[in-house]
């Protein structure tokens, strides 16, 4: 009897380590089909990305009927300044900020929260190959949506603008650099959300925390003062801000942000962000 359960444990050995390791494209097969397999994922970027575009339109809409109210101070700014700002609003900013960085924290949160990670990482034991597999998926995924979101945001408000012949056309010096900038935002946002996620592991608390450093920190600094500016300008949010913005009609700030320092953010944010995802999931236990 023992004889025959050593071969049968034997042969069981055997053909586990004769059976093939996960190629890194099943990973991202597998992690494109657990994305998709919630449906509240394809809900929050549909009503998301038209709550975008919707605050954008308003604010051009609003800018197309009150032109002839406008006095010449407001005409000469309008264009470049105002015009791109209709093209992507604050609002509208912090709502891509908001959706794509809770997406982005739920699609690792979701799988400790359900127990889902430890079948995972018992199929496929190389927890890094998983986490990295699902970063690539989470960040093809929002650079399409914030594509599709930035081009039809400027393309329908400066349509919209071009009726008193105010719009501005995607060669404009300056514009294409501001959609690239909105666009790329989703998927650094998106990053971000899931390095917390994989740290914190709790959905409110990871939700709170991302909420707290993107959103409402930039509120509590200044550009006054080289410390205060030093740390906004290091945040996503500013970052953006600079990127899009289109001459500075209120006079340059004592410590302004840079274009390249802004792309650097933009780099610097999801690369830390995977790193710490990475260093996460291999040290904690599940």
């Amino acid at each position: 009897m023992t004889s025959t359960t050593t071969q049968q444990t034997g042969v069981s050995t055997a053909v586990r380590a004769a059976e093939p390791g996960a190629r890194f494209r099943d990973l991202l097969a597998a992690e494109w089909i657990k994305l998709w397999s919630l449906r509240s994922i394809s809900w929050a970027f549909g009503v998301s990305a038209l709550v975008i575009i919707a605050i954008n339109i308003s604010a051009a809409v609003a800018d197309y009927n009150n032109w002839p109210a406008y006095n010449e101070g407001i005409r000469a700014l309008f264009v470049p300044i105002w015009a791109m700002r209709d093209a992507f609003t604050i609002g509208a900013c912090m709502v891509l900020i908001l959706a794509t960085g809770s997406i982005g924290a739920l699609t690792v949160v979701g799988e400790y929260s359900t127990g889902q990670i430890r079948t995972t990482f018992a199929a496929v034991p190389a927890r890094r190959s998983v986490v990295v597999a699902k970063m690539a998926v989470v960040t093809a995924v929002m650079l399409v949506y914030g594509t599709v979101v930035a081009g039809t945001s400027f393309g329908v408000t400066q349509a919209i603008l071009s009726g008193r012949d105010i719009g501005l056309s995607l060669d404009y010096p300056g514009a294409l650099r501001a959609v690239a900038a909105s666009a790329l935002l989703a998927p650094v946002c998106a990053l971000v959300g899931m390095g917390l996620g994989a740290l914190i592991r709790h959905t409110a608390a990871t939700l709170v925390t991302f909420t707290g450093i993107l959103l409402l920190l930039p509120f509590l600094l200044n550009d006054r003062h080289r410390w205060s500016s030093a740390i906004l300008h290091a945040l996503p949010r500013s970052a953006w801000e600079r990127l899009v913005q289109m001459g500075d009609p209120f006079g340059s700030a004592p410590y302004p942000a840079t274009i390249s320092g802004s792309w650097i953010v933009y780099a610097a944010w999801p690369l830390a962000a995977a790193v710490v995802a990475v260093v996460a999931v291999r040290r904690h236990d599940l």
